[in-house]
């Protein structure tokens, strides 16, 4: 008789034992978060979710267990006939939902009667969400950090990922999170994730670092967006040493229009981010800055809110922190060339 195997656990040791785990829940409970690796086999989808629910609050029980019951019989059908028809005799998979409860219980008892060796996470997806919190709100990590720093406009993001080309190791909140770190937004066609979701993608790389080895992120503030940054990582990051990049606000200025041209071609963004402003500037102003939007003159708008906004919001940062950088690597151009020169200067500070 087929047994399926009870898992208590969901940390990075247990979870890669398995070579599949299966998210039973609906496609929008996945996209939100899952399991590292997990692959969406939904017993029901959003819509079937949605039903059901509300034939149990405005019906009866009953009717929405059988249709329910109907639903997932009918999904785990399809997918036994289509992403695990071929699966061999030694397919092992991992099957969760979001507490444990019937979806992933019904998914599992099936695979277990075809004759796989299944296994039940024990409280499905919150269980490996608590270690999450666990991991990033109750401990302490030692991690060996190296603040990149500088002005809005330096390369910062390019030269992080050169150091990481180099081997370096680096950790990319802004990645992460799916945000540039400052009013210019979110990145193109990338929604940030929810906090959940930040705070797994977040855990699986800080648990592939080494400790005993530098790690180079970025200076951010302990928001990113919408997302908040973990106490105990943000007290890592204002305890670390800073190697600052610096560059001429002219060349800045060039830059950030060539990097943010996704936010040049909609002047509506641009005006949501005026209004964002912490201090609005007065409507003389706000006048001047549209007049340089219509005209297409984004250099000089950038160099007005650099001058007003992000260069003295810097500035009050690092009055704040009170130490004098590690390094000040100045560039003159702010391209590719520059960007691989600074990445080799940092190499030989952070590993000599």
């Amino acid at each position: 008789m087929s047994r399926i195997q009870p898992i208590q656990t969901a940390d990075s040791a247990t979870l890669a034992t398995f070579g599949t785990i299966i998210d039973v829940r609906s496609p929008g409970e996945f996209a939100l978060d899952h399991l590292p690796g997990a692959i969406n086999l939904p017993v029901l989808t959003d819509a079937e979710r949605a039903e059901v629910g509300t034939i149990y609050v405005q019906e009866s029980r009953l009717k929405a267990n059988r249709i329910g019951a109907a639903h997932v019989a009918r999904n785990i059908a399809r997918h036994l006939d289509t992403v695990l028809a071929d699966m061999p005799q030694a397919f092992a998979p991992l099957v969760y939902c979001w507490r444990g409860g019937s979806r992933s219980d019904s998914m599992a008892t099936i695979l277990a009667k075809v004759g796989w060796r299944t296994s039940l996470l024990v409280g499905g997806y919150r269980t490996y969400r608590r270690h999450v919190q666990a991991r990033l709100y109750d401990e302490t990590w030692p991690l060996n950090l190296v603040l990149l720093d500088g002005d809005t406009g330096t390369g910062k993001t390019e030269i992080l990922t050169a150091l990481a080309a180099r081997g370096v190791q680096t950790l990319d909140l802004e990645g992460m999170a799916g945000h540039r770190g400052s009013l210019f937004g979110g990145l193109p066609g990338r929604p940030q994730p929810n906090q959940k979701g930040f705070e797994s993608a977040l855990l699986r790389a800080m648990e592939a670092l080494d400790p005993a080895r530098p790690i180079v992120v970025e200076a951010e503030s302990s928001r990113i967006g919408d997302l908040m940054v973990p106490p105990a990582l943000w007290a890592r990051m204002l305890a670390a040493p800073r190697i600052e990049i610096s560059a001429e606000r002219p060349e800045r200025a060039r830059y950030l229009v060539r990097a943010y041209s996704d936010i040049t071609a909609r002047h509506d963004l641009i005006e949501a981010m005026l209004e964002r402003l912490p201090v609005h500037p007065s409507q003389k102003r706000l006048e001047g800055w549209r007049g340089w939007l219509a005209s297409g003159d984004y250099g000089a708008l950038a160099e007005a809110l650099m001058e007003l906004h992000y260069d003295p919001a810097y500035r009050r940062g690092r009055r704040k922190d009170g130490r004098a950088p590690m390094a000040d690597i100045a560039l003159e151009r702010l391209d590719e060339v520059s960007f691989a020169e600074a990445a080799n200067r940092i190499v030989h500070l952070v590993e000599p």
